[in-house]
Parts: C-alpha cells; sequence; structure tokens
C-alpha cells in the first residue's frame, strides 16, 4: 500500500523531511502499526516517533489514534501536541 507522510514542527526537525510517499507492507493497517513500522527504521525514526513520545497523528486531516485504519493514498500526518499561551 502506498501512503503520504508528512511530518511538522519537531518531528520534522529531528527526521529532516517533511514528507515521504512510502509503500508500506501488508502488515501495516493501521497508525499504531505504522509508527511501529517507522520506529524499526532506527536512528532518528527511532527517536522522533518512539511510543512513549506524545504525538498526535492525523489520517486525511483528522485526528487519529493508533488504531485508525489506513487505506491506498491515504495521507498520515505525525506531529507535536499543540500547547497555547
Amino acid at each position: 500500500m502506498h501512503i503520504e507522510l508528512r511530518f511538522f514542527a519537531s518531528v520534522r526537525e529531528q527526521l529532516g523531511v517533511g514528507q515521504e510517499r512510502a509503500e508500506v507492507p501488508a502488515a501495516v493497517a493501521t497508525v499504531g502499526e505504522l509508527r511501529r513500522w517507522l520506529v524499526s527504521r532506527g536512528g532518528a525514526w527511532a527517536e522522533a516517533l518512539a511510543e512513549g513520545r506524545a504525538l498526535r497523528m492525523a489520517v486525511d486531516h483528522e485526528v487519529a489514534d493508533a488504531g485508525s485504519a489506513l487505506a491506498e493514498g491515504c495521507e498520515v500526518a505525525f506531529f507535536p501536541p499543540v500547547t497555547g499561551g
């Protein structure tokens, strides 16, 4: 399955990339599985997307959680929580 990945703010800075088109394995069907697959790349990927790190995720511009399903051609975004003040 092909998906579009978007990374924002500190996640983008850590990874050194703002977007990527990726072909994910068939076993990757949810946002949580996608995050684990990206972490398995190691290095900056493992740090920026680590399970314990507070991150927001969205699928096709809708807030998502780890159980949200992926679909061919979808856009998945990772970004830190936003605070106001």
